[in-house]
């Protein structure tokens, strides 16, 4: 392992191996543990974060943990919904282990999880946020959740326990629920905290200050929105996720005035000119009542500023809907998607820093290991697409940066393959536990240590299995291998179709080359090393199992 000379105490330190007694400074006696805290958001896409050099938003606080720390530009999840992904970070295991492959499940608690190892070892620990696993959360001395999916406007939460409505917006919310913990801490004792915001996980509703903070900009589209899904298989051409044809009017793009809003089931029309069928036709009135009570949330000042912010949306609207291509309608709705999509970025952001302001004041900033992550990347209109699920790049990659100076040098960047899974064993080893045997994630000690280096021995694929068909936006279960250069994609259930894409000519992978003959080796070379890593992972037979699945309203996403 390198040797670092960026130890700090307030003053700058000889160059000395790294150790878990010189994590924290220069002096001699006890070693003070870091400690941790987990910020994670729902829905996040690296491609909505301008350290990742994005153009529709600026993050300019976790910008700075980006320059004050590390970027992982190649960090992947093994299962791109909500309830796995948050699993998989809190076990280091794989959803097959763990247990929750689907968000109709009910986790585990039982099971061992890198919180209630830190909470042995004396670590003051606090789950603050959007939970998502159906279960009470274990091993933390202080817990808030939000129920389900949360509410942006006067969300309720399970407080250890106990159920309390609380006013206001919920990003300013989760962050004041983490300052009142911090305030009340033992300063003597190290804590570890998990910050888990709702936002920006649809449908986008932003704060009152952001309203219509967007509405001047014009947001450069994907070369693809209109893509027409040629050189795919069946999983692309029949999802239930395109902008054009699946955003709910009402619910993702806010399109009911005060009096439709009133009617609510009265009303006969959305402007949705696809309910013919009876699904359809169910999902517009699932959409109206879920709008129509996300916005009874609101106070009356609060509705009136709102009516007001939308009322321009709603009349362009009502104007485009009889004169517009549909190729201009999903043009139209995507700048839409955008500018809500932003603003509640902009709400995270603007907490981020607030915390990163209160622990620099009290002095804990820089023995504060800091990870920034999403459960999984998002959709901003590639492929025509909202949503996640799939195991292409944009839902598959998930944003990843560390700060923690005694360890990670500013400004550095990485492209090993890391994995939500190797979160939990990271967090245990820096505490300076041991990793239990049955983690299957890697601790990123040593790339973190090294300046983003690969180190020796690293992987060299990551391992991809979503399970949740049939279900909300009809994407089809399927496996893979993921490479530095390639993408191996295996379909089934009721399908059996095999993708192949070559990453380094194919980025925004259009065209599936498994039947290329010039890919013939390189197929088979994927197919040695997914049969490799299912071993490995103990998901030897992943089209044997059978999974049921329901649909539920707290299950949308």
């Amino acid at each position: 392992m390198k040797n670092l000379e960026i130890l700090r105490t307030g003053a700058r330190c000889a160059v000395v191996p790294l150790t878990l007694a010189t994590l924290s400074g220069c002096g001699g006696g006890e070693p003070k543990r870091p400690n941790i805290l987990v910020m994670m958001t729902d829905d996040h896409t690296a491609q909505a974060m301008s350290c990742y050099g994005s153009l529709l938003v600026e993050t300019p606080n976790l910008d700075r943990l980006a320059r004050e720390g590390m970027l992982f530009e190649n960090c992947y999840v093994s299962n791109a919904i909500s309830g796995p992904s948050r699993a998989c970070i809190l076990t280091g295991k794989y959803s097959h282990v763990n247990g929750f492959t689907d968000n109709s499940r009910t986790f585990d608690g039982d099971q061992p999880t890198f919180p209630k190892l830190l909470h042995e070892a004396g670590y003051q620990t606090a789950m603050i946020g959007k939970w998502h696993l159906n279960s009470d959360p274990q091993g933390f001395d202080f817990w808030s959740i939000l129920v389900g999916q949360g509410e942006y406007y006067a969300p309720q939460f399970i407080e250890n326990g106990e159920r309390r409505i609380e006013p206001g917006y919920v990003t300013d919310i989760i962050t004041d629920k983490a300052l009142s913990f911090l305030e009340k801490r033992d300063p003597s004792r190290p804590f570890a905290m998990l910050y888990y915001h709702k936002a920006p996980h649809r449908n986008w509703m932003p704060a009152q200050r952001h309203l219509g903070v967007n509405d001047g900009r014009v947001y450069p589209e994907p070369f693809n929105l209109l893509d027409d899904y040629s050189g795919r298989g069946s999983a692309a051409r029949e999802q239930a996720m395109e902008i054009g044809r699946d955003m709910w009017p009402e619910w993702d793009l806010k399109l009911m005035t005060p009096e439709q809003l009133a009617q609510s089931y009265e009303l006969e029309s959305s402007g949705d000119a696809n309910k013919d069928d009876v699904a359809r036709a169910n999902d517009w009135r699932s959409s109206v009542m879920q709008y129509q009570a996300a916005y009874n949330r609101m106070t009356d000042e609060e509705k009136a500023r709102w009516n007001e912010a939308y009322a321009p949306r709603i009349a362009e609207y009502e104007r485009l809907r009889k004169t517009a291509t549909p190729d201009e309608m999903t043009r139209w709705k995507y700048q839409q998607y955008m500018k809500d999509y932003c603003a509640v970025i902009q709400a995270v952001d603007e907490n981020v820093g607030r915390l990163l302001e209160y622990l620099e004041q009290i002095g804990e900033l820089d023995n504060t290991i800091i990870v920034y992550t999403s459960d999984q990347g998002f959709f901003l209109g590639e492929h025509g697409w909202f949503d996640k699920r799939f195991m292409y790049e944009e839902c598959q990659r998930t944003p990843l940066l560390v700060r923690y100076p005694p360890l990670v040098g500013a400004g550095t960047r990485s492209r090993a393959l890391a994995m939500n899974i190797d979160l939990a064993p990271t967090f245990v080893d820096l505490a300076g536990l041991p990793v239990p045997d049955d983690m299957q994630g890697r601790t990123l000690r040593d790339v973190l240590a090294s300046g983003g280096e690969t180190p020796e021995g690293w992987r060299t694929g990551v391992y991809y299995h979503y399970y949740e068909y049939p279900s909300w936006h009809s994407v089809k279960r399927h496996y893979g291998i993921r490479t530095a250069d390639y993408k191996l994609i295996h379909f089934y259930n009721d399908v059996d179709e095999w993708e192949l894409y070559d990453l380094k000519h194919d980025p925004h992978e259009m065209q599936n080359v498994y039947n290329d003959p010039a890919y013939a080796d390189v197929r088979t070379q994927l197919h040695a090393d997914l049969e490799r890593l299912q071993r490995e992972c103990g998901d030897t037979d992943p089209c044997e199992r059978e999974y049921e699945f329901f649909r539920g309203a707290d299950h949308l996403e």
